[in-house]
């Protein structure tokens, strides 16, 4: 009979269920139980990555009208935040994907796990192109267009160019097929990856701009608003990558004109 640790490292072998382990089920020994069931959570669980993983690969050939056909996810970050740029990044992933298990939308991923996708993903990827949407243009053009235009050029900017562009809940006009899609970084495989792209690449930008502006936290909040943002801007005011057109900083220039 092996021992419960001999059997610990067998399970740890397998990631399918063998007909041997239709033998543990009646051992009675504790410690084979415990080992079953923690093998079979662990199953469980890479099953249900397996599933979604599927899924959201289907739903990128979903709309190929032909198996040669690349399709192009794109995403952004950093709408919402009063300071620092727009982020957008897209990309093309190969047909198999199976590297790639695990991938999400960049939200739901930690960061430590972010910045190794990150690096697989332009790895693995047939094309990638991200591109940053300084504050200045922001203010210029307004958040929607100044994103709108980003996405546009990250899209323009893949080499080889894609055959259909499907956009996290944005409708781009650049000559290539183009389909918005709601809540695109938890349906599609090619989304997800550029969510997580441009995640990664604001994320270390902003880390650059709490050097130079120190005052803030931005590598805490990435500039969004905060309590403590909030707290700093009252006490320092706006730094030269506050976007102007945002409250409230809008209103405290206003404010500091009048006098």
């Amino acid at each position: 009979m092996l021992t419960s640790e001999a059997i610990k490292k067998r399970l740890a072998a397998e990631t399918d269920w063998q007909p041997w382990m239709d033998e543990l089920q009646e051992d009675g020994r504790k410690s084979v139980q415990a080992a079953l069931k923690s093998w079979q959570r662990k199953k469980g669980l890479h099953d249900k990555l397996w599933f979604e993983h599927d899924g959201k690969m289907s739903f990128d050939q979903s709309f190929k009208a032909d198996p040669g056909e690349r399709v192009c996810g794109i995403d952004e970050a950093g709408r919402g935040p009063l300071a620092g740029p727009v982020v957008t990044a897209a990309v093309i992933l190969p047909d198999d994907c199976s590297a790639l298990i695990g991938l999400d939308d960049s939200k739901k991923i930690p960061a430590a796990k972010r910045r190794l996708l990150a690096q697989l993903i332009k790895e693995q990827a047939i094309s990638y192109a991200i591109h940053i949407q300084p504050p200045e243009k922001i203010d210029e053009l307004n958040i929607y267009q100044a994103t709108k235009q980003s996405m546009s050029q990250a899209a323009m900017n893949l080499d080889p160019a894609p055959d259909i562009i499907l956009a996290d809940a944005m409708s781009l006009d650049i000559g290539i097929r183009c389909e918005s899609i709601i809540k695109g970084d938890a349906k599609s495989l090619s989304i997800a990856a550029a969510s997580i792209l441009a995640k990664t690449a604001r994320d270390a930008i902003m880390d650059d701009y709490a050097e130079l502006f120190p005052s803030y936290g931005f590598e805490k909040h990435s500039g969004y608003g905060t309590k403590d943002h909030l707290l700093a801007l009252e006490r320092v005011g706006p730094c030269p990558i506050h976007r102007k057109t945002f409250e409230p900083i809008k209103s405290m220039n206003a404010d500091k004109n009048a006098e």
